[in-house]
């Protein structure tokens, strides 16, 4: 898409990708339609709007994202400051004893020089009076000083015992602080027991029931503001603040591949950094995290599609009511069916298989770090020669094709799903993945790779590079993958 085109033309440009009847039919007619007027039609038609998205929505997933940090961040600063305390009151204490040694050594030094001095004035006297030789008078005074210099290290190493006991004491006093301190946030506090254990039982017994009741309402509260659609606005959004969103809901790929669900986050473009995570593996996991939830929520629309349209095959043509027969026509229209080939439209209304569809986006996009897909949300690379479309750089000067833009990703999975469920190229897939819903077989990536050689020029070629990329990601754990607020309905056998 163009980035000089208007607010009403992108809107117009989802009516065709999405294939709104209703607003062709006024473009048909040369009829025109106000910007409220289309904005009416798609949200009527569930077509997702790329721009103008409730700002509380922006609004509550930051406050989300800012309220644990700044409270974590309080409980750090509280915790670290006290220890900081700690440890200038214990350095304070050190100098305090630092200065106390170094006050007794100095006083000790001049008493005992003026001890000395004395002494020394009056053995000399001594000395001189009783006419002593000169060696003797020196090897006394050597005696003496030596005696005074050893006298003053023993002041000094008394002191400096004192010091260190002073810091031992202080050391285990603030482990102690530290130890509790960590046993506070680590440790919860255990409930009292309560004096008798008949009296509890009898009491507990009504109320257990009650409270019961009361966990499973909170629970079932809780998991329907978990599994709410989010779909994030077009605002150029950073690898980081991607990643802190995904920490912050608890989206982690291991538990989607246990539980076989994934919260419905629906994301309008790619990171344009993603290709600045040094890690291979974190930036794979972080393309899945973003196309997974895209993948899901196309497939479970076509389920329900097959479900109502298993529905609507039981009853004969007279019994169908007028919405139903509008339903049938519509769909007969979006999937290419001539005749009304009810046989036809259940074979090509089917699911992609989830494995498949990863491994052909990341191929495609470069794992979400290609041109095409950064600047025009093209995720598999789909030829054009009509359409807005961006130019490839090495494409030669006989050819003209361009690779389809897309104003959101969600757009480009479902032209996705439409090609491989439309096009005559991959009639060979549609008819295997057939066979598979017949014999009620999974409809899985492995069995149905080697049918899509003409995706690519490179044939053959191309369906072992996918098969190579299912294999050494495990995507087949992704395959019954379905979004977290889904009500699975059982279709009908035919």
């Amino acid at each position: 898409m163009k980035k000089n085109l208007s607010y009403r033309d992108k809107l117009l440009e989802l009516a065709t990708i999405y294939r709104v009847s209703e607003v062709n039919n006024y473009t048909r007619n040369k009829k025109y339609l106000t910007t409220p007027q289309l904005e009416h039609i798609l949200k009527k038609n569930k077509v997702p709007i790329p721009t103008e998205i409730n700002k509380s929505l922006l609004e509550i997933q930051v406050k989300k994202i800012s309220k644990p940090v700044y409270q974590t961040g309080n409980k750090i600063t509280g915790f670290f400051g006290s220890i900081m305390t700690e440890f200038l009151r214990f350095l304070t204490s050190i100098k305090k004893a630092f200065i106390k040694l170094i006050q007794t050594i100095f006083y000790g030094i001049l008493n005992l020089g003026t001890l000395i001095s004395k002494g020394t004035v009056n053995s000399l006297n001594w000395i001189y009076n009783f006419k002593s030789k000169e060696k003797k008078g020196n090897s006394i005074v050597t005696v003496g000083l030596s005696f005074s210099f050893l006298v003053l290290l023993v002041i000094a190493a008394f002191n400096v015992v004192d010091v260190f006991k002073e810091t031992e004491t202080k050391k285990v006093v603030l482990e102690k602080k530290i130890d509790k301190a960590e046993d506070k946030k680590i440790i919860p506090k255990k409930k009292k027991e309560t004096k008798s254990k008949k009296t509890t039982e009898k009491s507990k017994k009504p109320k257990q029931k009650q409270l019961a009741k009361d966990l499973e309402k909170k629970k079932e509260k809780k998991a329907q503001e978990e599994v709410t659609e989010l779909v994030l606005p077009n605002l150029n959004l950073k690898t980081e603040t991607v990643l802190n969103l995904f920490e912050d809901v608890q989206y982690d790929l291991k538990k989607v591949r246990f539980e076989k669900k994934v919260r419905p986050i629906y994301f309008t473009q790619f990171p344009k950094d993603l290709d600045e995570i040094s890690s291979t593996k974190l930036k794979k996991e972080t393309f899945i995290k973003i196309i997974l939830p895209l993948v899901a929520a196309e497939n479970q629309k076509i389920l329900n599609d097959r479900y109502k349209l298993s529905k609507i095959i039981k009853k004969r043509d007279g019994a169908r009511s007028e919405k139903e027969k509008l339903w049938l026509n519509k769909k007969f229209r979006e999937y290419k069916i001539k005749k009304n080939d009810t046989l036809e439209l259940r074979k090509r209304m089917d699911i992609i298989p989830i494995s498949i569809a990863l491994a052909q986006a990341a191929k495609e996009s470069g794992w979400g770090t290609s041109r095409f897909a950064l600047e025009g949300n093209a995720i598999f690379g789909q030829w054009t020669w009509t359409g807005t479309g961006i130019a490839p750089l090495d494409r030669s000067d006989e050819k003209n094709h361009k690779i389809l833009r897309f104003p959101i990703l969600r757009a480009s999975v479902k032209a996705y799903k439409n090609n491989l469920n439309t096009h005559k190229g991959y009639k060979e897939f549609r008819e295997k993945r057939f066979s598979l819903r017949k014999k009620k077989s999974n409809i899985s990536g492995t069995k149905l790779i080697h049918t899509l050689d003409n995706y690519a020029e490179t044939g053959k070629e191309y369906t072992k590079i996918l098969k190579k990329i299912i294999d050494q990601n495990s995507l087949t754990d992704f395959e019954n993958v379905i979004l977290a607020n889904t009500v699975i309905k059982k279709e009908l056998d035919l």
